[in-house]
């Protein structure tokens, strides 16, 4: 039994091979704030799992979620305000 393989070499490029469009990069742009604070935010978390918490930790932590809410709010609310016939 022979297997069935193709002849050719693809023609076309593979999704992975090509460099972000504009409009991409603009998206990735937006969202680095969100993401900077979720990833300020998991470094809190992770700093916390051994050690007991003490009160700058509380507060430290609870700073950090408040910046990921902010984040979220003023990308929502910059996505809402582009999308036409949103209210």
């Amino acid at each position: 039994m022979k297997p069935i393989v193709a002849l050719q070499a693809v023609v076309t490029a593979d999704d992975s091979d090509r460099e972000p469009t504009p409009a991409e990069l603009d998206a990735v742009a937006r969202e680095m704030p969100l993401v900077l604070a979720e990833v300020e935010l998991l470094d809190v978390e992770i700093s916390l799992l051994d050690r007991p918490v003490t009160e700058w930790d509380t507060r430290r932590l609870r700073r950090a979620r408040r910046k990921v809410l902010a984040a979220r709010r003023a990308l929502t609310n910059r996505a809402a305000a582009t999308w036409p016939g949103v209210a």
